[in-house]
């Protein structure tokens, strides 16, 4: 019989003669061989060794199926335990089934100790409603679930971790969980110690401006009042308008300091009771400018000398120093140019009797969008006229 075609496969009575007698079932006997002509017991023989040679292959492709598949769980060790973060399978009740090795080593436990323990027992006690609520609405949306919160290490020590959940189905089919924890702790203590140096910074740009307003208020008290004014006006206005946090307090602390500039211009200027000459009011025009270079080398997180220099521009360009126009304009600057209007209408001046705040609203809302911002004039007539705001209000 030709060899190819055996170690082919093609002969599979060949080979099934072979398996059975590999395997007992067709054994010859001592009686069988006797009977045997030459030719048989050769055939035999031949037929026996095809089907060693091809186990000897099987056991060679098992070797190499094998050492695959030791590679494999070598990778995955690398890839799931050793991985720099925390992986859990979890049942549908918070239990934990499965954790690496990471994730033990977070909470400082064996991974034997954490298998079948809610998770919530290694949950910070202050961050417990807020675990609950992670699990809550990943059940309820079926979406993923990213927070952050405290967990507790086995000796008590918390720290911080990134949490993210994802609900998937187990071999059975029914509903578990795969979560994953970062360790973040050293960039929460990074953020605590930026916000405490930031805290620093304001208390001491708050002492120096309470300098500055102290230095305005001995040369002329009545443009401290007007600055306290304007400020809590603004402050207000900018809350209505639901800007972001950093900008309500960057227009706070601007409004407090908006006519710093004018500690330079002549006392007789700033109380004349009579019209200004053009050349007078050229030096008062001038304050935005000083008020801007007193302040541009202070640091501060707002940018303060620049709303001082922009708040008397106007929407159409027709303000001052830059002419600046619309959205060139920053919006700190463009509320407190509402509020500072509003206030200057209402309130006295030694050359006018106060106009009252009628007039006021009127002015700033017959010109809403042409010279003043319309979502600050609007949330100014809100104020007024809705929430019963009035000019003696205190906040600063």
């Amino acid at each position: 019989m030709d060899d190819k075609k055996i170690r082919s496969g093609q002969t599979p009575d060949l080979r099934m003669r072979a398996e059975e007698i590999a395997r007992g079932k067709a054994a010859p006997s001592p009686e069988n061989l006797e009977g045997m002509s030459h030719a048989e017991t050769r055939q035999v023989l031949h037929e026996l060794r095809v089907h060693q040679i091809e186990l000897e292959m099987q056991n060679e492709e098992l070797r190499r199926a094998q050492a695959e598949l030791d590679a494999e769980r070598a990778q995955y060790f690398d890839l799931y335990d050793l991985a720099p973060v925390g992986y859990c399978t979890l049942s549908e009740q918070g239990l934990i089934l499965k954790a690496n090795l990471t994730a033990a080593s977070m909470l400082g436990l064996a991974r034997s100790d954490l298998v079948r323990q809610p998770l919530s027992n290694f949950i910070h006690p202050t961050d417990q409603d807020a675990y609950y609520r992670h699990w809550k609405l990943l059940f309820e949306t079926r979406a993923s679930q990213v927070n952050e919160m405290r967990m507790l290490k086995k000796d008590g020590e918390p720290f911080w971790v990134r949490m993210s959940t994802t609900v998937v189905q187990d071999a059975n089919g029914q509903p578990a969980c795969r979560s994953v924890k970062i360790d973040i702790t050293d960039r929460k203590h990074a953020e605590e110690s930026l916000l405490r140096t930031l805290g620093q910074l304001r208390r001491a740009i708050e002492t120096t401006i309470q300098v500055l307003v102290m230095a305005v208020e001995v040369k002329d008290p009545y443009t401290a009042g007007h600055q306290r004014r304007v400020a809590n006006l603004a402050w207000a206005m900018a809350r209505e308008m639901d800007l972001p946090p950093d900008k309500i307090e960057g227009i706070r602390m601007a409004g407090v300091i908006h006519d710093i500039g004018k500690i330079t211009v002549p006392t007789e200027i700033l109380s004349k009771p009579t019209r200004l000459s053009d050349i007078e009011f050229s030096l008062i025009k001038e304050h935005v400018q000083t008020g801007h270079d007193i302040l541009k080398d202070v640091e501060s997180p707002w940018p303060l000398a620049k709303i001082v220099l922009q708040h008397h521009e106007r929407m159409d360009g027709s303000g001052y120093p830059g002419n600046l126009k619309g959205e060139e304009i920053l919006i700190e600057a463009r509320v407190l140019a509402v509020a500072d209007v509003v206030e200057a209408m209402a309130s006295y001046r030694p050359y006018r009797p106060a106009l009252g705040i009628d007039a006021a609203l009127g002015e700033i809302e017959k010109n809403r969008g042409i010279l003043y911002d319309p979502a600050a004039v609007d949330a100014c007539l809100i104020l007024f006229r809705e929430r019963g705001y009035t000019l003696l209000n205190t906040y600063v």
